[in-house]
């Protein structure tokens, strides 16, 4: 059926509240009722939520704002020093992670094109999932949140390449130069670059003279946040990069600590969306298909994640308990999947049966993983108590 924007949100949060009661009456993650819902009320389900474009495009917001306000809390130095010492974790489990979808692609019966994608597909961890799982104390001054903030950070990079990769070969002539490559890594440090300039010569003036003014303040960072993402989209990064960068340009303001308590129930309202669209996305039609090796896939990468995060952790930082905590809390699939699955689709590079293999994969490793850390280490939404932290 055709819906309006207030009808959509409207049953996105109406359903979202019902769902999230019975839940928490369950004793289950409330992440958990929003995905169904998505299931439930999205164009493969119910189709009582039809603008799939809406969704997704405000599900993106939340994971810009989440991004932003990460930033916001980090200090330059210890990001730097974190990316430099991760730089081999990242890179071994990146390669290890794509062999090991690849080669149970074709073992599955896909086609090489489709495997590898699917393989690509299955580098990376959820942002999402990971950073809202972390206790906010945790997030911010220790040093998991900092390895697990620089690994996140790293696959960002990787993901975009694929992109751009996979852009560029759903073109017309399916050619592929090294600028194209190049370009995403070049384009780093020139966003970075202006977003310092800007912030010294301009941003930091207007919020010493204004900061009286709350209102203000709201309107500035947001349109900060979201005017350097999409500079971050336009120069070939990602939006959510732009709007890292731009949280940790302002990291060193005094009310960067007011500015991110202002926006977290904006951040959580778009967040409510995001999960939604994950699971609205999923085509349950075709799941039957492949749903045996989706699930075996998934089940190989809710085993083997936390297991190679912890050996190459452990090797690297020798902290056995760090090196666990950071892979349980990593050993799922990410929102870019979803995102390779989509424009694979679209631009010819992925068979349907493919794409909903990436799709189902990530949804069910969501699920268990999401179901994994809740309980059974610190989050902010616990069911035991004695695991709660914020």
């Amino acid at each position: 059926m055709e819906s309006g924007i207030t009808f959509t949100f409207a049953a996105i949060f109406l359903g979202a509240a019902v769902l999230s009661s019975v839940a928490l009456y369950a004793r289950q993650p409330i992440i958990i009722a929003y995905i169904a819902l998505g299931v439930a009320l999205g164009p493969f389900g119910l189709a009582v939520v039809s603008d799939t474009d809406l969704v997704s495009d405000a599900g993106h917001v939340g994971i810009i704002f989440l991004l932003f306000l990460l930033g916001l809390d980090m200090k330059p130095s210890a990001l730097w020093n974190s990316l430099r010492q991760s730089t081999v974790v990242a890179l071994v489990s990146a390669t290890a992670f794509i062999a090991v979808g690849y080669s149970t692609a074709l073992l599955a019966g896909f086609e090489g094109a489709d495997a590898a994608l699917i393989g690509a597909a299955l580098i990376f961890s959820s942002t999402i999932i990971g950073i809202k799982l972390l206790p906010t104390t945790v997030l911010h001054h220790r040093h998991l949140g900092e390895l697990m903030i620089a690994l996140l950070l790293f696959q960002d990079l990787l993901a975009i390449i694929v992109l751009v990769v996979m852009e560029s070969l759903g073109g017309q002539n399916q050619s592929l130069s090294w600028q194209d490559i190049s370009r995403p890594l070049l384009a780093l440090p020139l966003l970075a670059l202006v977003s310092w300039a800007s912030v010294r010569l301009v941003l930091l003036a207007l919020i010493k003279r204004f900061d009286r003014y709350h209102e203000y303040i709201f309107l500035l960072s947001i349109g900060w946040c979201l005017g350097l993402a999409e500079l971050s989209v336009w120069l070939g990064l990602s939006a959510e990069i732009g709007a890292f960068i731009a949280g940790i340009s302002i990291a060193s303001s005094p009310i960067a600590q007011y500015i991110a308590i202002s926006l977290k129930p904006l951040r959580d309202f778009f967040l409510v969306v995001f999960f939604f669209s994950v699971g609205s996305g999923l085509d349950v039609a075709a799941l039957p298909q492949v749903i045996l090796p989706a699930a075996l896939i998934a089940g190989i990468l809710l085993l083997l994640k936390p297991a190679i995060y912890y050996v190459l952790v452990r090797g690297v930082f020798d902290e056995p308990k760090l090196a666990w905590n950071l892979g349980l809390r990593l050993g799922q699939c990410s929102e870019f999947a979803l995102l390779i699955a989509f424009l694979g689709l679209s631009n010819g590079l992925l068979s349907v049966p493919a794409a909903t293999l990436i799709q189902a994969t990530t949804v069910i490793t969501l699920l268990v993983s999401s179901y994994w850390v809740v309980l059974t280490l610190p989050t902010p939404i616990a069911i035991r108590e004695g695991l709660r932290r914020d």
